[in-house]
């Protein structure tokens, strides 16, 4: 039996370029993984048998989780099954890359399991081909995102920011944000995304906060009167930056330290029904054997 975590992911910056007459959006952004993660269990079983908490998921064909499964058996023409469940802690509709976190552990997961012997590189092109995000997620960490979600560039960032995470709302559709985003004109300057590297790698949250932005805020704003209140409550509480990540509607805030972040997660708890400390974490996925 395997046990994966699969840890969500924040954007700190994100711009689209242009959209594809497919629909397709061409980004830039500057994407990180943190410590919020699912868990998944993977045990060989006659065919897929796919659970959430232990109870079978009605909509299980359509999990990420089974479609991964279900790739690796036809790229590999492996027979064998696996009984696989999930304890999700990520919110839905967050942009916080959730389900995408849990294909890539699918991926890695069965990839031993089935002792499969495919290389992250080929991994990683099976799960772009089932979104976008699945790639990055792959190996997760902080990196530079380019391209439809298939150009990566691994950095490194100086310290271990405390931050808090709320969800100030039931969550947002990706595909009625990014709708949103083409049908408005824009109005936000192109994100200095050099400038904004430059600053996080050296971990200068006040400098990245200057020129951090996400284009996506402007359209989920539209779709919810809450997410702005909430990015002005991260400030009220003293965060240095604060953002919402990818398509929203979760919204973040760096504080100066664990006392800063832990006062204002005090303060928030009660007005946010998620409401978690988070930091960031070196991996996108984390395999461990259990007895």
């Amino acid at each position: 039996m395997i046990r994966a975590r699969a840890f969500a992911k924040i954007n700190w910056a994100l711009d689209i370029l242009a959209t594809h007459e497919n629909g397709y959006h061409e980004m830039d952004m500057l994407m990180q993984s943190i410590s919020l993660c699912d868990t998944l269990t993977f045990e060989e079983a006659d065919e897929i048998i796919f659970t959430v908490s232990g109870e079978a998921d009605p909509d299980a064909e359509r999990n990420l989780v089974v479609r991964a499964a279900k790739l690796l058996q036809k790229e590999t023409g492996c027979t064998k099954g696996a009984k696989i469940d999930l304890v999700k802690r990520t919110p839905a509709m967050a942009g916080l890359g959730g389900g995408s976190g849990d294909c890539a552990a699918a991926f890695r997961a069965l990839n031993e399991l089935w002792n499969l012997g495919l290389s992250v590189k080929r991994l990683t092109e099976l799960g772009f081909s089932l979104g976008a995000d699945v790639a990055f997620c792959m190996d997760g960490g902080l990196q530079r995102v380019r391209g439809l979600g298939e150009r990566l560039e691994q950095l490194t960032a100086c310290g271990t920011p405390e931050m808090l995470l709320v969800m100030p709302d039931g969550g947002l559709s990706t595909g009625a944000v990014f709708g949103g985003y083409d049908r408005m004109e824009r109005t936000m300057p192109r994100v200095d995304m050099e400038r904004a590297q430059d600053a996080l790698v050296r971990g200068d949250y006040a400098a990245l906060n200057e020129c951090a932005a996400n284009a996506l805020t402007p359209p989920a704003m539209q779709a919810s009167a809450a997410v702005g209140p909430a990015i002005e409550e991260m400030y009220r509480q003293g965060a240095l930056m604060a953002r919402m990540s990818g398509s929203g509607s979760a919204v973040f805030g760096v504080f100066r330290d664990a006392d800063e972040a832990d006062r204002a997660q005090r303060a928030l708890s009660g007005k946010y029904a998620f409401c978690e400390r988070i930091t960031t974490s070196p991996v996108g996925v984390e395999l461990g054997e259990m007895a």
